[in-house]
């Protein structure tokens, strides 16, 4: 019988999807590698390894496309994320959602706590649910702690959308899901999306669809 890929070695696990060039394969939900045995990053993988697995979660991310991608989401269960936002929207978006450029980031055991208490309520997708989308409120401002691949510490505070971002990101590496923070009123095809609920916030979707926003 062959053993399940999320026990084998992680090393061994990472180099065999690093095996063929390209994306990798982003996981579904339903798979259990995104709800349970997420591994703190403690050097499982070596200086080489991790640098070449990093460059592709920031491949694939880019191929979806999406602006953050974690670990769990390629069948790996370490505690690893990247996220980048290069943010072209235009300005009624930016300004509504405080949506501007993130730089490309990785976050290694990163953990977050909200900044004060102001919630901001918006739309969002995931590449591992995909054909959906539904409005999660969330801190408008956290404060994240973690490591870069080099092993370099980090304590900062983001707000707008890179903080949607990367608690979207963070959430993954403890087994939640955005459908889980999500008002359930509000799930919304993508192709409602596109052709009912464009506006920068989701204040019509919430009248229409019967669902309240924060504040």
């Amino acid at each position: 019988m062959a053993t399940p890929s999320h026990r084998k070695p992680l090393a061994e696990l990472v180099a065999e999807l690093l095996a063929t060039d390209g994306p990798l394969p982003i996981v579904a939900a339903g798979d259990p590698v995104l709800r349970q045995g997420i591994q703190m990053y403690d050097g499982q993988l070596d200086a080489v390894l991790l640098s070449r697995f990093v460059s592709a979660l920031r491949l694939t991310m880019h191929a979806a496309p999406g602006v953050g991608l974690a670990a769990p989401q390629v069948g790996v269960p370490l505690r690893i994320a990247v996220i980048e936002d290069p943010a072209p929207v235009p300005e009624e978006v930016r300004v509504a959602r405080g949506r501007v450029p993130q730089p490309f980031r990785v976050l290694v055991n990163p953990s977050y706590e909200p900044v004060g208490t102001a919630r901001a309520a918006f739309f969002e997708g995931c590449l591992s649910v995909p054909g959906w989308q539904a409005v999660v409120a969330r801190p408008a401002e956290v404060r994240v702690r973690g490591e870069d691949e080099h092993g370099h510490p980090f304590d900062d505070l983001f707000t707008g959308w890179p903080a949607r971002i990367v608690q979207h990101e963070t959430d993954h590496l403890d087994g939640t899901l955005y459908l889980d923070r999500a008002d359930p009123r509000s799930l919304s095809s993508n192709q409602a999306m596109t052709e009912r609920w464009t506006q920068p916030t989701p204040e019509t979707a919430a009248r229409e669809l019967g669902f309240e926003l924060p504040g």
